[in-house]
């Protein structure tokens, strides 16, 4: 039975949600090279990620379906001003003129928005919502891909999935299995090559720095990839992976103490777990699971669960006990574990 989202997005159990959603039947509608939709999705994510306050952690984009990895930041929207809500609002749905052109807001056009009181509250909740998000990021490629095709109908199935993500080991888990996509599906031989997706976003950003030597030691496996860390991310509009706001950083990352460089190994090595032709995760990487908790074994088993049984559920986290834990906060018996 459908679970509804408002029993599934609780912000004082987590802020991290994994939101999947397929094309209609299940068809290649995203596979459209003349139009290249990827790319729009990819452009789309930038442009909401700056409007919104809602980060984006990863994202793949398939033939058929994509993913993303999305943080909840509603403090940040209580910081706004009224103002700024408006402002915002209109790069969401800038004002048309007569021909339906969309024109620039004029400061009249924001301060009338800004000083309607309940609107402001209205726009200010949709601002910092995942189902506004993804109703921002698929309604205009699904109106632009009916008009291209010359067709009409629905271009997404209508209600995506979202996933609570309930701790550190489950975020990495989630985030890998994200960016592993292309592997797993055999469109890319190596994670950093996989097109349409945040880690090729991620080494990318790393090669415009000058990093290029860590990132070909990452496909080594080498220890060196590790040094790939401090500043690096700054500039990149994902969330970055490494948390170095107790070392005086300004962003929000995954995990305190745990490196872009750590991440990058990690999915390199995990991409061995889903292609048959190679060996399980490296036991060189122990000292990276042993900081997070966990073991080799143990996550690559639930990679491999989550390849095969795909993600079954609404909750996804590492351990029972937090499960037992989210369960009894939101008022239920259980809760059933994707991974």
């Amino acid at each position: 039975m459908t679970i509804a989202r408002s029993r599934i997005v609780d912000l004082q159990s987590t802020r991290w949600y994994h939101c999947i959603s397929r094309c209609v039947r299940k068809a290649f509608l995203l596979a459209d090279e003349v139009h290249d939709r990827k790319s729009w999705i990819d452009n789309r994510l930038k442009q909401l990620e700056a409007i919104f306050a809602i980060s984006v952690g990863g994202f793949s984009t398939m033939d058929n379906h994509l993913h993303l990895l999305l943080r909840v930041d509603p403090d940040v929207a209580r910081d706004w001003s009224d103002h700024e809500v408006a402002t915002r609002w209109f790069e969401l749905y800038p004002p048309r003129d007569a021909k339906r052109q969309p024109i620039a807001p004029t400061q009249d056009m924001i301060q009338n928005l800004a000083e309607n009181a309940s609107w402001v509250q209205t726009a200010r909740e949709r601002l910092a919502s995942l189902s506004w998000f993804m109703k921002c990021l698929k309604e205009p490629l699904s109106r632009m891909a009916n008009k291209q095709d010359n067709c009409k109908g629905t271009f997404f199935e209508a209600r995506f999935k979202s996933i609570a993500i309930l701790d550190e080991e489950a975020l990495l888990t989630v985030a890998a299995y994200i960016d592993l996509n292309p592997v797993a599906a055999g469109v890319a031989p190596l994670p950093e090559s996989s097109p349409h997706t945040s880690i090729k976003e991620r080494v990318e950003h790393v090669i415009a720095a000058g990093k290029l030597e860590n990132v070909e030691a990452i496909r080594n496996g080498s220890i060196a990839a590790q040094q790939v860390s401090e500043g690096i991310e700054d500039s990149c509009w994902l969330i970055p992976i490494e948390d170095q706001r107790s070392q005086g950083g300004k962003r929000e990352g995954f995990k305190e103490g745990f490196t872009l460089g750590q991440y990058l190994m990690l999915v390199d090595c995990t991409s061995r777990t889903v292609r048959d032709d190679k060996q399980s995760v490296s036991s060189e990487l122990e000292s990276i699971f042993e900081r997070l908790g966990s073991s080799v074994d143990r996550w690559t088993a639930r990679i491999r669960k989550l390849k095969e049984r795909g993600f079954i559920g609404s909750f996804l986290a590492s351990t029972v006990e937090r499960l037992r834990e989210v369960a009894h906060r939101v008022g239920r018996k259980w809760l059933v574990n994707v991974g």
